[in-house]
C-alpha cells in the first residue's frame, strides 16, 4: 500500500463481517423446529436462573434504576421483580440475573461464553416494543419472534467464537454479547441494514473488557454483572443508530486503528461458517450445577464418589484430575479464595464439595460453608493435570465434548475406580435425558419465588409451545412480575 493509499479519506465499503453478522440479524429466516424447541427449553433455563438469583442480596443491591426514581412506567419489566425501566437500564438488570449464578447455557470453542446473556437486552426490548404497540395500537411480537431473535445471537456469538480466541488476546467473552445483541437489538427496533452496520461497527469499535475479573489474583463480582452491562451497551448502541448517527465502515480491518490491529494482534477476525441456527441446536445446558462449565463433569464424577469417599475424607492421600487445556487455564487454582467469584471458578472448590456433601448449589460458594476446613484439605490434596485427548474432543466439531475424569487414592493403598464423564447432562448428546432436568430446575425456581396460583399460571404458559409463540410477549412479562417473594437469602 502507498503512502497516498495510507493517508487516503475515501470511506471503504463496510467490512464483509460487518454486513453479515447485519444481514443474518435483520432479514435471515430460521427455519430449524429443533432450534425453536431449544430455545423454548433455553427461555425457561434462563429465566430460572435469573429468579434464583433474586435471592442474593449481592445480586439484588445492583438492580432497579440507575438512579433512584428514574423509572419508566410503561417501559420494559424485569423478571421477578416490579421495576419498570427504560430498556437500557431493564437490559442491564436481566443480563445481570441471569449470569449472576453462573448457571445459564453455554458455548465451548475457541472462545468461550453464554449465549443467552443477550436475553437481557433482547427481553428487554421485546417487552418495551411489544407495550409500546399495545399502547399505540398496533398488534405487539409474540414469543415466537422473540425466540428467533435468541437463536439469531446464539448464533452470532457462537459462530464467531468458534476459531476467534479473545481470551488468548486477554479480552473477555462478553464482547461477543455486545456484537450479537447490538445487531439482534437493533433489528429489532426496525433498523435498516445500513443502521444494523453502524450500530454492530460501533459495539466492535467498543473493544473488549479485560479478563482479569475471571482470573487469579483478580477474581470478583464483575464476572457477574459483565454480561448485563455488555447486553445494556448495545440496546444503547441499537437506539444511537437508529437516530442516524453514523457507524464506521472499517472498525475491524482499519490498519493501525481498528479492533484487529490494535486488539487481536493484526490478525483478522473470521467468520468459520455462515450463519444459520447451528449455536442453538448445540448449545450447553447448566442444569444440574452451577459450575464453570468446564468443571461441569468434574462435578458429576465428584458426585458419583460421594458414596465411596464421603466417610473416608481423612484417609485420602491424593486426588488425580484430568481436564481440558482450558479447563487448566481457567479454573486449576491453588491457593486462598477471597469470594464466591473465586471459588465458583476453582475446579479443586467445585470438586471438593460434592465429595464431601454430596451436592453442589449456589449457596455452596458463600463464606458460611467455604470456611469448612474439610475443604481446602482436599485442594490440598488435588492434582490436575491435562488429558490430551479431552482437548482434542474438546475442539472437535463433531464432539465438543467437556470431559473430566477423577480418581481417588487412599494412605493405605486402595483407590475409588477412575470415573470420567465425556459430556454433561447439558450436552446435545444427553437431551432426552436433560430437559426433563430443566423442567423442573425452572419449575423449581418459579415455585420458590411466586405464590402458588401465580406460579402455577406461569408454569402453564410453558407446557404448549404451539401457545407460549403465539403469546404476546407483553402478556408473558406481565405474568412475571414479581408479588414480593423473591427476597429471601439462602
Amino acid at each position: 500500500m502507498s503512502a497516498h493509499e495510507q493517508r487516503s479519506a475515501a470511506r471503504p465499503e463496510p467490512d464483509a463481517l460487518l454486513t453479515a453478522i447485519a444481514t443474518y440479524a435483520r432479514d435471515f429466516t430460521i427455519r430449524s423446529d429443533a432450534a425453536y424447541d431449544t430455545a423454548r427449553y433455553c427461555l425457561m433455563d434462563t429465566l430460572a436462573c435469573g429468579l434464583q438469583a433474586l435471592r442474593y442480596p449481592a445480586c439484588r443491591k445492583l438492580l432497579g434504576p440507575v438512579v433512584p426514581g428514574a423509572v419508566m412506567p410503561g417501559g420494559a419489566r424485569v423478571p421477578g421483580t416490579s421495576f419498570e425501566l427504560d430498556p437500557v437500564q431493564a437490559a442491564f438488570n436481566i443480563g445481570a440475573m441471569i449470569r449472576w449464578l453462573d448457571f445459564n447455557d453455554t458455548w465451548l470453542a475457541a472462545e468461550w461464553g453464554h449465549p443467552s446473556d443477550n436475553l437481557g437486552g433482547i427481553l428487554a426490548v421485546a417487552d418495551y416494543l411489544a407495550r409500546n404497540a399495545v399502547m399505540t395500537g398496533r398488534t405487539p411480537l409474540n414469543v415466537r419472534a422473540l425466540l428467533t431473535a435468541m437463536i439469531k445471537a446464539h448464533e452470532i456469538q457462537g459462530v464467531l467464537a468458534l476459531e476467534n480466541s479473545f481470551n488468548r488476546v486477554g479480552l473477555d467473552h462478553v464482547l461477543l454479547v455486545r456484537i450479537a445483541s447490538t445487531a439482534v437489538v437493533a433489528s429489532m427496533l426496525g433498523a435498516s441494514l445500513e443502521q444494523v452496520v453502524n450500530a454492530v461497527s460501533n459495539a466492535w469499535i467498543d473493544g473488549g473488557a479485560l479478563r482479569t475479573y475471571r482470573h487469579a489474583p483478580n477474581t470478583g463480582s464483575r464476572k457477574s454483572w459483565a454480561a448485563g452491562d455488555a447486553t445494556a451497551r448495545a440496546v444503547r448502541l441499537a437506539l444511537i443508530a437508529l437516530t442516524g448517527e453514523m457507524g464506521y465502515p472499517s472498525a475491524l480491518s482499519a490498519r493501525t486503528w481498528g479492533f484487529s490491529d490494535v486488539l487481536f494482534k493484526g490478525r483478522p477476525v473470521v467468520l468459520p461458517q455462515p450463519f444459520d441456527s447451528y449455536v442453538m441446536e448445540n448449545v450447553l445446558f447448566k442444569i444440574s450445577y452451577p459450575a464453570e462449565f468446564h468443571a461441569q463433569t468434574a462435578v458429576e464424577a465428584a458426585m458419583q464418589l460421594h458414596p465411596q469417599v464421603g466417610r473416608r475424607l481423612g484417609e485420602i492421600e491424593r486426588i488425580a484430575i484430568e481436564t481440558q487445556e482450558p479447563g487448566v487455564r481457567i479454573i486449576d487454582k491453588v491457593g486462598p479464595l477471597a469470594n464466591p467469584a473465586d471459588r465458583d471458578h476453582c475446579m479443586q472448590y467445585m470438586v471438593a464439595i460434592p465429595l464431601i456433601f454430596g451436592r453442589l448449589t449456589a449457596a455452596d460458594y458463600e463464606d458460611g460453608i467455604a470456611a469448612d476446613p474439610r475443604i481446602d484439605a482436599l485442594r490440598e490434596r488435588m492434582q490436575v493435570r491435562e488429558n490430551q485427548l479431552f482437548t482434542q474432543e474438546y475442539y472437535a466439531a463433531d464432539k465438543r465434548y467437556i470431559g473430566n475424569a477423577l480418581q481417588i487414592f487412599f494412605r493405605d493403598g486402595s483407590h475409588t475406580a477412575r470415573v470420567q464423564v465425556d459430556y454433561p447432562i447439558g450436552h446435545r448428546k444427553r437431551r432426552a435425558e436433560g430437559m426433563p432436568v430443566l423442567v423442573q430446575k425452572f419449575e423449581a425456581a418459579v415455585d420458590a419465588h411466586y405464590e402458588p396460583k401465580q406460579a402455577a399460571g406461569i408454569k402453564g404458559l410453558f407446557a404448549s409451545r404451539r401457545r407460549l409463540e403465539a403469546l404476546p410477549v407483553n402478556e408473558l412479562m406481565a405474568a412475571l412480575v414479581s408479588n414480593g417473594r423473591g427476597t429471601a437469602t439462602p
